[in-house]
């Protein structure tokens, strides 16, 4: 069966990459000149279903937890599997309460097994919830390194105006383009994620560290070389322009909160990706139109997106298995 997968973010890469382990042969189109450059590039990267309960569903737990499984074999080497760490400044330690009750697979630390884990932040916070079965990878070289694994096996990739071939050549079409989609798929909304990258040789951190506060929570991650990236603003909107000053503002300080040493980092890079949501805020593969639509990851890419890719490759397998279900 030959299937055009229409996007290469995170959702496209992986249905191409789960239908080529299945025997499809696979074209992926992208109108932009090379991956990343969507709302996948300005993610996090964390695979970390049991800290995303705090406000997530239950499916997001259930789907999630082999994610860091699969990105593994996928790209061997590009996970690191070392938990998560969150933390709260003195006056909001209730926030860690709150936390704990809303989440699970979790371990209180002591601030002696907080330096333990993360040297750096000796003596700043005096509890800690440690998720010791998360992990995280970086989004761009994640992508990168998935998008050499297919054009190894030489599936075809189209971008920028050579994007747009015949469906018709076609036996399946699968459509990842995301925010692309808001106001043509229904009930498919924008909601505005923002992020930065600060340097600095003063911290050193192992693992993601989630800061949690009553209106401004972030999330610090590693990439190292001294680089970080901080993030987690989500804004009811599809305003794809650059980060407001306001959100600058707001992230900055948290990363001093966790620690002063970003005070004095070098502010690299900021961005803003949309990232398409449904009303219950989890993805769906659809059909509209007689074309299959994988959306709605919200927040979730990484985490979610082998599992929406595995629900691609069991249908078009079902059809391949019994055309006559497809013709009729």
């Amino acid at each position: 069966m030959r299937v055009l997968v229409k996007g290469a973010g995170v959702a496209g890469l992986t249905v191409a990459w789960q239908l080529y382990r299945h025997g499809f042969d696979v074209t992926i189109t992208e109108r932009a000149e090379k991956v990343g450059l969507g709302a996948s590039g300005f993610a996090g990267g964390m695979l970390a279903p049991w800290c995303e309960r705090e406000s997530a569903e239950e499916p997001v737990l259930t789907l999630g937890r082999s994610a860091a499984d699969w990105w593994e074999a996928a790209v061997p080497g590009h996970v690191r599997r070392r938990g998560t760490l969150v933390v709260a400044a003195g006056r909001d330690a209730g926030e860690l309460d709150r936390f704990a009750r809303r989440t699970s697979g979790w371990e209180w630390l002591d601030d002696a097994a907080i330096a333990a884990l993360e040297p750096d932040l000796a003596g700043r916070f005096p509890k800690a919830l440690f998720f010791r079965q998360e992990a995280h990878l970086d989004p761009q070289r994640a992508l990168s390194a998935l998008t050499a694994g297919l054009e190894e096996a030489r599936m075809l990739f189209l971008f920028g105006a050579d994007g747009t071939p015949d469906a018709a050549r076609y036996d399946r079409v699968v459509d990842c383009t995301g925010a692309a989609r808001i106001g043509s798929l229904p009930d498919l909304r924008g909601v505005r994620g923002e992020m930065l990258y600060v340097e600095t040789p003063e911290i050193n951190l192992s693992r993601p560290v989630r800061l949690l506060h009553p209106r401004h929570p972030i999330y610090v991650v590693p990439r190292g070389r001294n680089r970080f990236m901080v993030g987690a603003t989500m804004i009811e909107s599809a305003d794809g322009g650059g980060i407001t000053t306001r959100s600058l503002m707001e992230l900055l300080n948290a990363a001093y909160t966790l620690h002063p040493a970003f005070g004095e980092a070098r502010l690299t890079e900021t961005g803003a990706g949309i990232r398409p949501a449904y009303p219950d805020n989890l993805p769906r593969v659809s059909e509209h139109d007689g074309t299959l639509h994988v959306n709605g990851l919200y927040r979730h890419g990484f985490l979610l997106a082998p599992a929406m890719a595995g629900e691609v490759a069991r249908r078009l397998l079902a059809e391949q298995a019994q055309p006559e279900r497809r013709a009729s």
